[in-house]
């Protein structure tokens, strides 16, 4: 005899049962895990697919920041100080993980806009569009981790067993960025001026994460470098990049610590409020 099941709403708030609400949002993941990976092999297929120079980008664009540093520092515009590595390597390896970083910051608001009529119109698990981010994020992490590799090597600089932990590296930048993402995709789906303002912010926040500038010895700034969550994700990440022993291992782990605590909190908050938001966007 074939059963049947029936979904019962009721005017309860489902923040009164909080494992429900946790094993519907696993179950979500779990069941989004193929519609994720569609849809994440579709936007990559027609992301290289309309432009000329195809993967390239992925090069260009950190290569171009790159040399426009190495440039202001050689000719003495700007003084970045005294780096254990050559500047050109420091600049490089930061501008590459400062981009995969943002990768992951900018997909889940980029791609809950991208998939707003697919949300209106079709009842599916909504952490599917998360997924479909992160995947994308590792497919243009790994071009970019590849080319970090090749550079290094040209540039004469050679991994040692420290490479083992990189991937560890930038997966913590992938989670921050995704848990630090999915706090403003919610209200960012309501008013646009918040993704453009987190561009304004994050590229602020550059500047006060050794990307192109050394840590700062001394003073407010080098305070506001020591207080800032991504400067031990960069300098740990990079340090297993170059052979170099992390110094900062233990606030590397505080923070992943804590943002995998938050990424929990944003998609039970996520979950709970997309259907309203679906609702708004529907009217």
């Amino acid at each position: 005899m074939k059963k049947e099941f029936s979904t019962v709403y009721t005017p309860g708030s489902r923040i009164r049962t909080p494992w429900l609400l946790l094993k519907d949002m696993f179950s979500g993941i779990l069941n989004g895990r193929e519609l994720a990976w569609r849809l994440a092999v579709r936007d990559i297929t027609a992301q290289y697919r309309q432009t000329a120079l195809g993967l390239l980008w992925a090069l260009i664009m950190p290569l171009a920041s790159t040399l426009t540093w190495v440039f202001l520092n050689g000719t003495g515009i700007v003084s970045v100080g005294r780096t254990e590595l050559p500047y050109p390597v420091y600049v490089l390896t930061g501008t590459m993980l400062w981009s995969i970083f943002m990768d992951a910051l900018n997909a889940p608001l980029q791609d809950s806009i991208a998939s707003k009529a697919m949300l209106s119109k079709i009842n599916f698990p909504r952490e599917a569009i998360i997924l479909a981010g992160i995947y994308k994020v590792l497919f243009n992490g790994g071009i970019k981790i590849g080319i970090i590799i090749a550079a290094l090597l040209i540039l004469g600089i050679h991994p040692d067993w420290h490479i083992a932990f990189f991937p560890l590296g930038v997966l913590s930048l992938i989670l921050a960025g995704t848990t630090l993402g999915l706090f403003f995709t919610p209200i960012g789906l309501l008013y646009t001026d918040i993704g453009r303002l987190l561009s304004m912010a994050m590229q602020f926040l550059m500047y006060l994460t050794p990307v192109v500038f050394p840590m700062p010895e001394s003073g407010w700034v080098a305070l506001l470098f020591q207080v800032n969550p991504l400067t031990p994700l960069i300098l740990t990440t990079r340090d297993w990049l170059t052979g170099f022993t992390p110094g900062f291992l233990g606030s590397f782990l505080i923070v992943n610590g804590i943002m995998l605590v938050l990424l929990l909190v944003v998609l039970l908050i996520y979950r709970l409020v997309m259907p309203i938001l679906i609702e708004r966007m529907s009217a």
